[in-house]
């Protein structure tokens, strides 16, 4: 068919198996944007502060009684959102491959989600927040592999399934 047809196919597969069907260099990336991933959403839910203030530059010393211990209580929650996608993510990386360009996807629209509730929703912060840098290099670096993903691997051969 077309080349919306083949991307198409490759973020939803016809059968969620083991086979990678895009570029290599996609798939070892993802490894890395795991691991990152993980580990932002283990510090959300265990660091002392969830990484509200020393990675988000959220001012919790200037909140009332109680404000800084609900903002710290929101943040792990989201890490457990963030850990679970992050079990996803490991899980497609060494059972069900197929499924890599749909983690990029999810990946994407998280970021993407949450600048847009930024947006909407502004928290005020101190100083530029180092979580933001490592927020964008993980976001650009998902864009490429995302990209990547939905190329056909010119090393292996095409199956019956993606002929037809």
């Amino acid at each position: 068919m077309g080349p919306l047809h083949d991307m198409l196919y490759r973020i939803f597969p016809e059968h969620i198996d083991n086979h990678y069907r895009g570029h290599t260099f996609a798939l070892w990336l993802f490894y890395p944007l795991t691991i990152m991933n993980v580990v932002i959403a283990l510090v959300a839910i265990f660091s002392r502060d969830g990484g509200a203030q020393s990675a988000d530059g959220i001012p919790l010393d200037t909140f009332v009684s109680g404000g800084a211990e609900a903002v710290i209580g929101v943040v792990a929650f989201l890490g457990l959102s963030k850990l679970l996608l992050g079990l996803l993510f490991i899980l497609a990386l060494f059972r069900y491959r197929a499924m890599i360009p749909l983690m990029y996807v999810l990946i994407v629209l998280d970021h993407l989600g949450h600048k847009g509730i930024g947006l909407m929703k502004p928290i005020v912060r101190i100083g530029t927040p180092s979580g933001s840098f490592v927020s964008m290099v993980l976001f650009a670096l998902s864009i490429f592999g995302l990209v990547l993903s939905l190329r056909r691997n010119h090393h292996l051969p095409r199956r019956e399934s993606e002929s037809t």
